[in-house]
């Protein structure tokens, strides 16, 4: 008689999820969004789709799982574990949770905020499961004890709530696991623990593993094989491990590039020009013409279609020159930074032993931080979620009143905004301006993005001069007339930080300002800020988890852990020669794109 696994292998057929000419329209414009995708995922097999914010992964996703939303229709065919759904609400309805389950980015929208984590856990379970037997046992698989079932998921950390998700993801044992960018918002540390866990349950429980994401070196080190859309299109698709050492789409060869290295900095960090185009508009040439560095007169006349590779048949790309382009250049080398001045300058920002401790918090959340930023120069904080990086850029920005300690901005002590004069409130707005993590959660979406920055130019007592703020940015300024939901994610955060440089602030508080962008649009901001600081000779405080970015930008690093900083120094002396084990730790979570990573 043969086990549970056995049986499995005998019943399930071999692609677990396979998707032909999928195709999705927007009827009432006549706009094509996707257009014929097609792949497929064996049993137990781990698949990645990567592409830029746009090129039509989690529409896929929607489609696939029939939760486009109103307003939009599909055509294809979708088999899931061999049945064909698409078409077909009811039989998509009957295998969600058993058969496919998702795992969303932010488990906030997994996740119901009113009830507590145990409930909905239970709620994915089998008819005649035991509750009080089968949730414990699925927190307990994900990583979790018993406690945060009687909690609500605001109660939760990022990381915690990220593993309560899979939990309920997995509660009705599903054999096919979608997750759509489901550690982009996490710091690197747990990410790597979140990556591992996943990659352990696929692998123990036999799922078909479809990763949704924009880091090309998470899909080689989670993924057998990787799927490369552009433009509502696949462009090229392979296994990870060839992909990785050579890349025959030139877009997948820039997309690479644009991910910057933790182990050197380089002169400039390469993005990939423009922007995705808008799918529609791309019919009957290759869509990625405009941004190509190879480009021919006929790949603006010619639609390619996606062909194998004539060197293997397990390769393909959609590009008229795959079979003649030149071999990829090897990686830029490492830059020495510039040695620091030997004239100290006087500090725009001096944080001596700052403490602030939260009612009800175990322990302090800053316990005697202290920290100098120069004019001109670049001071990053590193540190996993938790470690007090937030709370020290809201303390300095007069968001949050510390417990003790000092703030001095321009030499004026600004510790406690409550107790200043309010002259010297408005002189310590204009000193130190703060850049959020999401743009949209801060520009008004009802205004206009002129409307906002003339504002914050009035406010500053300067000339309504907002087609130069935008230009500074790189902005059009014909943008002004737009609101919020009508730019990308990058042009929101330019528009942020065009707001947050109106008034040539001293210091620019950035707090994880790149870590939700696809790196295409990261590379692009990053070389905006640095561009920013030569010109203003403005400071930076740059609050993020992510080393790579570290190393490309800051001269400085101060590294947190559990609200006090264990180690501080140059950039290269830190990264290249850590002294602490937490830094080491931080640097091992690094993505790498090797089948070692993450564990």
């Amino acid at each position: 008689m043969h086990g549970t696994a056995d049986l499995r292998e005998l019943t399930e057929p071999a692609e677990m999820l396979r998707v032909d000419g999928l195709t999705v329209r927007q009827p009432a414009t006549g706009r094509t969004l996707l257009s014929g995708v097609s792949f497929a995922a064996g049993a137990g097999e781990s698949v990645a789709v990567v592409g830029e914010s746009g090129s039509g992964k989690s529409l896929t996703v929607r489609a696939l799982l029939g939760l486009l939303p109103a307003g939009l229709s599909a055509e294809g065919e979708v088999r899931l574990a061999g049945q064909r759904v698409d078409g077909d609400p009811r039989a998509l309805r009957r295998l969600r949770g058993g058969t496919v389950s998702l795992l969303m980015q932010d488990p906030f929208t997994l996740l119901n905020p009113l009830r507590k984590v145990g409930r909905q856990i239970a709620d994915g379970l089998p008819r005649g499961a035991d509750r009080r037997v089968e949730v414990p046992r699925l927190l307990a698989e994900v990583g979790l004890d018993g406690e945060p079932a009687g909690r609500y998921p605001f109660q939760l950390s990022g990381g915690q709530r990220q593993r309560a998700g899979l939990a309920a993801a997995l509660a009705a044992a599903p054999r096919v696991l979608l997750a759509d960018e489901p550690t982009t918002a996490l710091d690197a540390t747990t990410q790597r623990d979140v990556l591992a866990l996943v990659r352990r349950i696929q692998r123990e429980r036999g799922m078909t593993f479809l990763l949704i994401t924009h880091d090309l070196r998470v899909a080689f080190s989670m993924c057998e094989r990787v799927v490369v859309m552009y433009a509502g299109r696949v462009v090229e698709t392979g296994r990870a491990e060839e992909l990785r050492v050579e890349q025959r789409h030139p877009y997948t060869r820039a997309l690479l590039a644009a991910e910057p290295p933790a182990d050197r900095r380089l002169a400039a960090v390469p993005s990939v020009p423009g922007t995705v185009p808008a799918h529609d508009a791309v019919a009957g040439r290759c869509a990625f013409a405009e941004r190509c560095a190879y480009a021919l007169p006929r790949c603006h006349t010619t639609e390619p279609a996606l062909l194998p590779l004539p060197s293997t048949a397990t390769r393909s790309s959609a590009c008229l020159r795959a079979a003649e382009l030149p071999a990829a250049p090897p990686p830029p080398p490492g830059v020495v930074p510039p040695a620091p001045d030997a004239v100290p300058r006087a500090s725009v920002l001096d944080v001596r032993d700052l403490r602030k401790t939260y009612p009800g918090a175990a322990r302090p959340a800053l316990a005697g931080v202290g920290l100098t930023v120069a004019p001109g120069e670049i001071v990053a904080v590193v540190g996993e979620s938790g470690s007090g990086k937030t709370t020290l850029a809201r303390c300095v920005t007069g968001l949050e009143r510390p417990d003790a300690g000092t703030i001095l901005l321009a030499g004026a002590d600004c510790s406690d905004y409550a107790r200043l004069p309010r002259e010297a409130v408005r002189q310590a707005r204009r000193t130190a301006q703060m850049i959020f993590q999401d743009p949209y959660a801060t520009l008004n979406p009802a205004r206009t993005v002129g409307a906002t920055l003339k504002e914050a130019l009035i406010a500053d007592g300067r000339p309504p001069d907002v087609a130069a703020l935008l230009e500074l940015v790189g902005l059009d300024p014909a943008m002004a007339g737009l609101r919020p939901a009508q730019l990308s994610g990058g042009e929101r955060q330019r528009v942020a930080v065009a707001r947050a440089v109106a008034g040539e602030p001293r210091l620019l508080v950035c707090d994880e300002p790149v870590s939700a962008l696809d790196v295409s649009v990261q590379a692009q901001i990053l070389t905006l800020l640095a561009g920013l600081r030569e010109r203003l000779s403005m400071g930076m405080l740059f609050i993020t988890h992510d080393l790579a970015v570290v190393r490309q930008l800051a001269d400085r690093l101060y590294v947190l852990r559990a609200g006090e900083c264990v180690e501080s120094g140059p950039v290269a002396r830190v990264l290249d020669d850590p002294a602490h084990p937490y830094t080491r730790e931080l640097l091992a979570s690094v993505p790498d794109g090797s089948s070692g990573w993450p564990g």
